[in-house]
């Protein structure tokens, strides 16, 4: 079989559906909301990817966020490969683990205490365990449009893939795991007020994205962040603040960082949990929860609160992750800020010259485009505002740019992520592409 070049995409689709159910092992791959044939990728290294047709696409999709510094970057590899070489899984404690955690905690003071596992889905789960541990209680608020993995009784009304599949959750989840679950609307303090009001006593934990990039990217409202910190303590309740896509993307600290930078002491708001993944592996299957000593000890063996994982803080994949967080420093920081600002901009512009309606938000370098009247008017602020944009319009965008030569996430409801290994010469392309793309999806009808 042919890892690299020579195969065409459509056929490596068809015999992908015939062992793997719809093709692909996650549901936004298999191109659903915009249709034809995922590419399927054999290779990538620093802004580009290249499928198995021997195609080369500028890629915007950075593995869905990890691939901060790139694809493949040199010392990442290598520290994959010497760390391979000395074992691929040990199912007992390493050094390595123990300095992943201290770079966590390092960009992330208030994570006094991180325990690794494999994905964002697995840090989640463990916070929300975490929580209703710690309070007793069992009720979690969420926000429609947030997706935290693939938990289930947080799928209710989760953006990402189900948004995309137009999911309002999924089978399989029963009603008892619903039930334990709030569902409110993003942006809405007055909501989370009156469910504490109304089921105060019983709520162990809120969990918002820092900043949501499931729904589209739609930042958090002045104050509101702040706003679930205050309702949380005063009635007892945990803050969890998932992370796993914002975490060591828009600033070295994070979303919390980012939000908080340049704050008084007294102004600064911190959650009671965090939970990282993405950039934190680099690009391997690492994720993290975090917090204060005091809940965190609680977590088996110091406390109650069961957790485990074979491959948890897995030798090599800690390797990747650990050397991206220390060759993540300030310069690359700046050059992702620069090229999402470069890109974005020309986006919005190339739009605006074909009169394609439309609004493009940002957190820090995430950003992504919302199509429609009501989107360009108003912003989107939550998930309902997401949902009525044109999203019919994003399919021959998609197309259009990927014809042109750029990878673009097959989906709507998905941030765009750039990498500090976007050159001048790959920026060039993606700006050459884009009118293109606008033209395409000014010519769209419903």
């Amino acid at each position: 079989m042919d890892q690299v070049t020579g195969t065409d995409n459509h056929e490596a689709f068809l015999r992908a559906q015939a062992a793997i159910p719809g093709g692909v092992n996650s549901p936004v791959r298999a191109y659903g909301s915009v249709g034809g044939d995922p590419r399927f990728l054999a290779s990538a290294r620093g802004a580009y990817v290249t499928d198995v047709a021997g195609r080369e696409y500028v890629d915007l999709v950075g593995s869905w966020g990890p691939a901060l510094l790139g694809h493949a970057h040199p010392e990442v590899v290598a520290a994959v490969q010497e760390a391979a070489a000395r074992g691929l899984s040990f199912g007992a404690p390493t050094v390595a683990e123990v300095e992943l955690a201290e770079e966590v905690r390092r960009r992330v003071p208030a994570a006094e205490r991180v325990r690794l596992v494999s994905t964002g889905t697995e840090a989640t789960m463990t916070a929300i365990r975490l929580a209703r541990g710690v309070t007793g209680r069992p009720l979690v608020i969420k926000f429609a449009g947030c997706y935290h993995g693939h938990v289930d009784s947080l799928l209710a009304e989760a953006g990402s893939g189900v948004a995309t599949l137009s999911m309002p959750g999924s089978a399989g989840v029963t009603e008892a795991s619903a039930a334990e679950t709030l569902v409110l609307p993003y942006n809405d303090l007055d909501a989370v007020e009156a469910a504490f009001a109304a089921h105060g006593a019983r709520i162990a934990a809120v969990i918002t994205e820092a900043a949501p990039a499931n729904m589209g990217v739609v930042p958090p409202s002045g104050g509101f962040n702040a706003g679930l910190r205050r309702i949380t303590a005063e009635h007892g309740a945990l803050l969890i603040l998932d992370e796993v896509l914002t975490g060591f993307r828009v600033s070295e600290a994070g979303y919390w960082g980012f939000e908080n930078a340049g704050r008084d002491v007294g102004d600064v708001w911190t959650p009671d949990l965090f939970t990282f993944g993405k950039v934190v592996g680099g690009g391997m299957p690492v994720a993290a929860l975090g917090g204060p000593a005091a809940i965190m000890d609680r977590l088996a063996p110091t406390g109650p609160v069961y957790q485990a994982g074979t491959l948890s803080g897995n030798p090599v994949a800690v390797a990747a992750g650990l050397t991206t967080l220390r060759l993540a420093d300030d310069a690359v920081y700046a050059r992702v800020a620069e090229v999402a600002s470069a890109v974005s901009g020309a986006l919005g512009e190339a739009l605006d010259a074909e009169g394609v309606p439309h609004r493009v938000q940002s957190v820090g370098s995430l950003f992504s485009v919302f199509f429609g009247e009501a989107a360009a008017r108003d912003g989107v602020r939550s998930f309902a505002d997401a949902q009525g944009q044109d999203v019919f319009r994003h399919k021959p965008f998609f197309h259009a740019m990927l014809d042109a030569g750029v990878n673009l996430p097959p989906s709507v409801f998905e941030a765009w992520f750039c990498s500090a290994a976007h050159d001048d010469a790959a920026v060039e392309r993606i700006l050459e592409a884009l009118p293109a793309g606008a033209r395409a999806a000014a010519a769209a009808r419903p």
